[in-house]
């Protein structure tokens, strides 16, 4: 076992190296597992994630980051704040109630979803208001902190800071929208100060807040509540030593003042990986006395630290903070990295050499505080410094024709020459819609036996042909049942992929892919993020067999499925060796070679995915012109080449859509289908205030992260409520988001209701 130094883990991945809770998780919600079950899964993986990093040499180890869900709504368990719908009555809130406010049942819809600041990660929102009752409902915090105890590991429990969640939360349906969230302060202090009584009388001497939304342009009265907040707490908090734990930016130079003047903390958590230019605030003034955790090592990427360069911004602040007050730290929680390269077997050595997952991030965490402490491993440091030589040398990372064709972009705006209104009247008349046309998003279930069929291909049990026969079928199958329902443009279901990131990597030079390298989306939702880590060019056509099958099935509309530039960029582990947006105009102009094989195909109408074009978005609003500039451009060049009637679509979903509208809007799209019905409309609300939209609309109409199947009336309304504020020419009816996380006994009568609403509100219009 190491030497224990000052170092510290924010948090760590929960899904365990093979996935094992999130399979619990869908044995426990399929009825084919007991809570016993999955609570026994849950256990043995927080037991082996303490271990690891005691063996490693951590001294500040957390707790209470493990969660079935999401952190924010273990966040509402622990205070008890239940929307009413649930019908919980009081007590500790167990999985009925729980997963209920997460995924929905039977008779009422989930709460809201969305993302976590600017990750793949998403987290439940909060409903409040004016009578919500706050009680003390869910003791897991202290009761993580005790297990982990009685295993002989003292731990740092990790809370979500009480302003953060006031701020991340939402009015309840009926509330008034202007209704101050913050008001409520007082009321969830006083649990907080029940929870944090509880961890005193455990034994905890540390605790850990989260409050991220620190790093956030904020107002001075949201400033104020942390003031007001913890100096309400600080008498509740005396005897303990109170980290305060930011992450994803920089902090704004008011608010790190007022970070560094709060009454009781004893130490402060930077990301400087992301937040540079906090550096420059610590180096001009730290609190004399308080412990500074220094996230140097990369909790959202997975290259290799430069541990020379870390090391020699360590010593840099050991003379601003004192040798005594400074921990090493990882710059957020490891969640949103893979857990262990030891689990990559198809890597190469030279790439392998060039990462760290949260394993090794662990020890580089240690490697580095070791040498702060005059314990340097000499062969450790040796061995990273030729991996970060390697990396920057090797010819797998340059393509100069790639270079130079992105650099060629920057000349022009690439906008389709006609406008939006005109290609519509155009496509229109090529594909003969009804009013009100009904689309999905892309996928379909993803069954057991296509999981296998595709699993066999990968381990060559089964031969090309073989496969090529199973999906083909898969395809058929999908068609048929579309044309049953009376959609009106279709999908080919996308059976041949696993994950809509993955299958365009791995046909994409510059990327690399792992075998397990699995990172938490949301609940039991899993991604496994490519690598890129060279130049992006296609060496061939992707998509265009698949699609072009798809379309001989049938006569009308079929379409074209590709994910897009910035989506690709935003849901990959992304070399940072140079500016996210020159990898980005890379894979735009991959894109755009696909569509035009596309076009060339036959296929009339093709979706361009930017699901995640919100999520990418800097958190600082001095950083977000440049980025939607370049992202909304990267997003126009893979379609500026097709005719007026191709028509071109975009898919959005689990963002707070309101803000960036008009660069929506200048993404200039033919249609653009996206996530509404999960946020409660929220997206309407931004035409109700007077922004005209011209382009094909589809806000879902109904959730599907959902198991419960939405009744026709249900639909109908929405549609009404949409058609309030927009044209019914440019209306489409669609789901939230694809479907491959459903079943078919779901899907089916779901999508079926959906069309019949459709018809009716056409037959409405009619008369």
């Amino acid at each position: 076992m190491y030497v224990t130094m000052a170092s510290h883990i924010v948090g760590y991945p929960r899904m365990g190296p093979k996935r094992e809770l999130k399979f619990a998780l869908e044995s426990f919600w399929d009825g084919k597992s007991s809570a016993e079950d999955l609570q026994k899964v849950a256990a043995d993986l927080r037991a082996s994630i303490w271990k690891q990093m005691a063996d490693a040499g951590i001294k500040y180890i957390p707790s209470n980051t493990f969660s079935y869900y999401d952190q924010v709504l273990d966040a509402t368990a622990t205070l008890g704040a239940v929307p009413p719908r649930y019908g919980w009555t009081g007590g500790e809130i167990g999985f009925d109630t729980y997963f209920s406010m997460a995924r929905g049942n039977a008779t009422v819809p989930a709460m809201e979803m969305t993302k976590w600041f600017d990750t793949n990660y998403h987290f439940i929102v909060p409903e409040l208001g004016p009578d919500v009752n706050f009680t003390y409902a869910s003791h897991k915090a202290v009761e993580e902190y005790k297990e982990a105890k009685a295993l002989g590991v003292d731990t740092i429990p990790v809370l979500v800071g009480p302003v953060t969640y006031l701020l991340l939360s939402k009015p309840a349906k009926g509330v008034e929208k202007s209704f101050s969230l913050l008001s409520l302060l007082p009321k969830v202090l006083a649990v907080y100060k029940e929870v944090i009584a509880d961890l005193k009388a455990a034994g905890a001497s540390w605790i850990q807040f989260d409050e991220p939304t620190l790093v956030l342009d904020l107002e001075s009265h949201k400033l104020q509540a942390f003031t007001d907040a913890y100096a309400e707490l600080a008498p509740a908090l005396s005897g303990l030593n109170v980290l305060i734990e930011t992450y994803f930016a920089d902090i704004p130079a008011e608010t790190y003042k007022t970070l560094t003047s709060l009454n009781g903390v004893t130490a402060y958590g930077f990301d400087l990986v992301r937040g540079t230019k906090t550096l420059d605030l610590i180096k001009g003034g730290f609190p004399s006395g308080k412990y500074l955790f220094a996230g140097v090592v990369d909790g959202r990427n997975i290259w290799a630290n430069d541990l020379a360069a870390s090391l020699a911004t360590l010593q840099g602040l050991e003379g601003v903070v004192g040798k005594d007050k400074l921990v090493v730290s990882t710059s957020s929680s490891l969640l949103h990295t893979a857990v262990d390269l030891v689990n990559e077997t198809k890597l190469d050595d030279e790439i392998k050499s060039w990462l760290a997952f949260a394993a090794q991030k662990i020890v580089e965490v240690n490697a580095l505080a070791k040498a702060l402490s005059g314990y340097k491993d000499e062969a450790f440091f040796s061995a990273n410094a030729a991996a970060q030589a390697s990396r920057k040398s090797s010819p797998r990372v340059n393509n100069e024709a790639v270079q130079k064709a992105a650099a060629a972009l920057k000349g022009s705006d690439h906008r389709r020459a006609t406008n939006v209104s005109a290609r519509l009247d155009a496509q229109q008349k090529k594909l003969n819609l009804p009013i009100l046309p009904t689309t999905t998003i892309g996928s379909f279930p993803q069954t057991v036996e296509l999981r296998r069929v595709r699993r066999e291909f990968k381990a060559k049990k089964i031969s090309e042909e073989e496969y090529v026969a199973s999906i083909k079928e898969e395809i058929r199958k999908v068609v048929k049942l579309q044309e049953e329902l009376d959609i009106d443009v279709l999908v080919h279901g996308e059976p041949e992929r696993n994950d809509m990131v993955e299958y365009f990597g791995e046909q994409l030079s510059g990327f690399a892919f792992t075998v397990n390298g699995w990172v938490q989306s949301y609940g039991s939702r899993c991604v496994k993020p490519p690598i890129i880590y060279g130049d992006v060019s296609r060496p061939k056509a992707m998509t265009v067999f698949w699609s072009s099958l798809a379309q001989s099935f049938t006569k009308r509309p079929m379409k074209g499925m590709l994910t897009g530039p910035v989506t690709i960029l935003n849901w990959s582990f992304v070399r940072n060796d140079q500016p996210r947006s020159e990898t980005t105009y890379q894979i735009a102009l991959a894109i755009k070679d696909e569509v035009e094989d596309l076009e060339k195909a036959g296929i009339t109408v093709i979706q361009i995915d930017e699901a995640a074009l919100r999520e990418g978005l800097p958190l600082r609003k001095s950083e977000q012109a440049d980025y939607l500039d370049w992202a909304v451009h990267s997003f126009r060049i893979t379609n500026v080449g097709v005719q007026d009637t191709t028509q071109i679509h975009t898919h959005m979903c689990y963002s707070n859509f309101n803000d960036i509208i008009h660069s929506i809007i200048n993404m200039d799209a033919d249609v653009i289908t996206i996530e509404n019905s999960r946020s409660d409309e929220k997206l309407l609300s931004v035409f109700r205030e007077g922004v005209k939209y011209g382009a094909g609309i589809g806000p879902g109409v109904y959730d599907i992260h959902s198991p419960r199947i939405p009744p026709t009336e249900e639909i109908a309304d929405r549609i009404n409520k949409m058609l309030a504020v927009l044209e019914k020419n440019i209306l489409w009816v669609n789901p939230d988001c694809g479907l491959k996380t459903r079943k078919y006994t779901e899907v089916e009568p779901a999508l079926k209701n959906m069309v019949a609403a459709a018809k009716q509100i056409r037959n409405e219009l009619a008369k």
